[in-house]
Formats: structure tokens, C-alpha cells, sequence
């Protein structure tokens, strides 16, 4: 036999014994590797109580308006946010900046779907929903008369830097089932409830879709709207608060009652 041939088959076996040895250690490792990876998940599983009920609508199309010539030149904001199941919808407006110690009010028009059968307390409605301005010392202070009807209010105060001192309100309505809301903040002082009043007087509906009953509630707040103690629509500039944003600089503190 030739040497080559010879030498050949007698490393076969040991060369097998190497490759069966390499095979089966690659396939520990791949079982280890395996095991590793399904014990630590690459991100963690979004528990039920992490997603929101409450969904932002993209590109939202205002069903109301905010109308303060005062405050022209300020930021403004619209949010439309629909419950994911019963199909409630929150139209909120913002006008200011929500932070610092300018003048800020934020609006917020619930129309309740199934979700619920009646609205929380003023309390606790501003409480969630000002959640973010860490609000405190929360304390009764109204109720006033508005276009709306009387409101609730509230009064609270932020602890950011710098802190601002807020005036909160509510209405609800139980047919349609439907929740006015919100507040207007400045630094330094608490706003007045004119003040309030009268920037309600500019929310106004631009159109209710499929709810009649919205389109009626809004109509009889016109009705009912004072031009900001003028009662004449011919004086629509409400000379009374001709310089309503800035004329919160100033005031004197109010006291919850």
C-alpha cells in the first residue's frame, strides 16, 4: 500500500473524533445561548394598566374655538383624545404657556361615551386632570355665574418654579351627558372670577357632528352670553375687558372662600 494511503487512514478516526467534538460543543453552546435569551426578554412585557384608555386622535379637526383677540401672539393648543371602548371624546384647548408665569387656561369639553354614567367630583376631575401641574391646596371657592350656567370652582396652587396660583371650574350636564372643565393660572395671583367668566364667554362651538343636543347646548349658551357684563352684541370687543390677558398683571390676591 502507499505510505500517503497508509498514513491516511490511520488519522481518519482521530480527525473524526475532533469534528464530532467541535459539532457538540457548538451545540451546548447554542442550547446555553438558547436558554439565556428566553429567561431574559429583550424588553420588557407591557403590563394591561400601562396602556392609556384614552387614544390621541392625529391630526385633529377643532369642533370648538377659543377666541381671545387679548391674547393674540400666544401659544395655542388642540387636543382630541377618544376613549378606546366606550367612545367618549375630549376636546381640549390650551392658550398660553403652561409653563411659567404668564397666563395660561386650559379647557377641556368631555362628551361622555359608554365609559361612564356620571361625571367624578370637581375635586377629583381637577385633581387628574391637572396632574401634571402637581397641583395643591386645593379649596372650594365658587360657584359663579357664566354662559354655561353656574360653574364650580376651585382654586390650587403649583409647586414648580415659578409657582402659579389657579383658578379651577367645572360644569357638568346630564343630558347630553357632557363636562365643561378646566383653568386659568398666572403667577403671583389667583385670576378673578370675572376674569374667568369672561374668557368663557369666547368658547364657542364651531360644529357638534352627530350630536344635536351639543349643537342646542351651545346655541342656548349664546343666549345666555353677557359680553362680559355688556350684554350687547354690537360691543363685541367686551371694552370691559379690552385687555383681558394682560390685565391679569396686577391683581389683587384672591382668597378661597
Amino acid at each position: 500500500m502507499h505510505p500517503a494511503l497508509h498514513s491516511w487512514r490511520e488519522e481518519l478516526p482521530a480527525n473524526v473524533v475532533r469534528l464530532l467534538a467541535y459539532v457538540g460543543a457548538l451545540v451546548v453552546l447554542s442550547m446555553a445561548a438558547a436558554q439565556f435569551f428566553q429567561s431574559k426578554s429583550l424588553k420588557p412585557p407591557i403590563a394591561p394598566g400601562d396602556r392609556s384608555d384614552w387614544i390621541t386622535i392625529e391630526k385633529p379637526f377643532p369642533a370648538f374655538t377659543l377666541a381671545i383677540p387679548e391674547a393674540a401672539g400666544q401659544p395655542e393648543s388642540y387636543v382630541i383624545r377618544r376613549h378606546a371602548t366606550g367612545n367618549g371624546r375630549k376636546d381640549i384647548l390650551g392658550l398660553g404657556a403652561p409653563d411659567g408665569a404668564t397666563p395660561y387656561l386650559h379647557v377641556e369639553i368631555y362628551r361622555a361615551g359608554k365609559e361612564i354614567t356620571q361625571f367624578a367630583t370637581p375635586e377629583e376631575t381637577i385633581a387628574a386632570d391637572a396632574v401634571a401641574l402637581a397641583p395643591v391646596k386645593i379649596a372650594a371657592a365658587g360657584p359663579v355665574a357664566s354662559k354655561f350656567g353656574p360653574l364650580t370652582l376651585l382654586t390650587f396652587e403649583t409647586v414648580r418654579d415659578p409657582p402659579r396660583y389657579c383658578l379651577a371650574f367645572t360644569r357638568t350636564y346630564d343630558d347630553p351627558l357632557l363636562q365643561i372643565s378646566g383653568w386659568f393660572c398666572q403667577g403671583g395671583t389667583f385670576v378673578q372670577d370675572s376674569t374667568l367668566a369672561c374668557a368663557l364667554d369666547r368658547l364657542t362651538l364651531i360644529y357638534s357632528g352627530s350630536d344635536p343636543k351639543v349643537g342646542a347646548l351651545f346655541a342656548q349658551a349664546e343666549l345666555n352670553r353677557s359680553y362680559c357684563g355688556q350684554r350687547d352684541p354690537l360691543l363685541a370687543a367686551t371694552p370691559k375687558y379690552h385687555a383681558l390677558w394682560k390685565a391679569l398683571e396686577g391683581q389683587p390676591p384672591r382668597r378661597a372662600r
